[in-house]
């Protein structure tokens, strides 16, 4: 199972951020990080996403993904000196307050992960469970066993990831958030994303909402434009 550093940017309401979050910086240093496989950068969507249930949210001004195949090699990037500090210091980051969390990955299959290039922008609908639950392993259980089948059947779905958090060691010096699951749907484009949304797949994933576990705290819903880019292996 691979394991994901999360790193999550949000504008400060006191910093005028001119500078837009630069894909390619952030694939640059990526790929100087030792075992990385995979970072996907996350932009808003310009204008959100129609979502019949929920109102826009306030979105971070960008999320990054840093992939790798186990929690040593995740750990070495972020000890003191370690490769992922230099994100820190990017311009476009480092006017912003920044949260990390490191979760496992769960992938679950869809009918068709379509042909596009693996570096082609794709939309993403990226979820946040802040928590807590009132029962972890009985609200894992139903969310992990029922949501992923409903998300599957989605027209046009391309991903589905479901991250549970894990506990880390490192010293980047940043905030940690500690959510308590988080997920994504993928799309070819927002018009795709749009599209699903309004399916009747929609309404069957409201009604499974409506039996999950007793649990409080923040459900956020972001749509993205996303820029993967893999790393081929040692």
């Amino acid at each position: 199972m691979d394991v994901c550093l999360f790193l999550i940017a949000t504008e400060r309401a006191t910093t005028d951020v001119a500078q837009a979050v630069d894909p390619q910086a952030i694939h640059s240093i990526a790929a100087t990080m030792p075992g990385i496989k995979r970072a996907v950068v996350h932009v808003p969507v310009e204008g959100g996403a129609n979502d019949p249930y929920l109102h826009a949210e306030p979105p971070p001004r960008c999320t990054l993904q840093f992939y790798f195949e186990g929690i040593d090699a995740l750990e070495n990037v972020l000890r003191e000196g370690g490769n992922a500090h230099a994100l820190v210091n990017l311009t476009g980051l480092k006017e912003c307050d920044l949260a990390q969390q490191v979760m496992a990955v769960r992938r679950f299959p869809v009918p068709d992960p379509g042909s596009q290039p693996a570096d082609d922008p794709r939309c993403t609908y990226m979820v946040s469970y802040e928590g807590p639950a009132e029962d972890l392993n009985a609200w894992l259980g139903h969310y992990i066993d029922s949501h992923p089948p409903i998300m599957a059947r989605f027209p046009g779905i391309r991903e589905i990831e479901i991250y549970t958090r894990m506990d880390y060691r490192g010293a980047l010096p940043v905030a940690r958030s500690h959510a308590m699951q988080r997920n994504k749907v993928v799309f070819d484009s927002p018009d795709a994303l749009n599209a699903a949304l309004a399916s009747p797949v929609r309404h069957e994933m409201r009604a499974d909402f409506k039996n999950f576990p007793p649990f409080s705290g923040a459900n956020l819903h972001f749509p993205m434009i996303s820029v993967a880019r893999n790393f081929p292996n040692d």
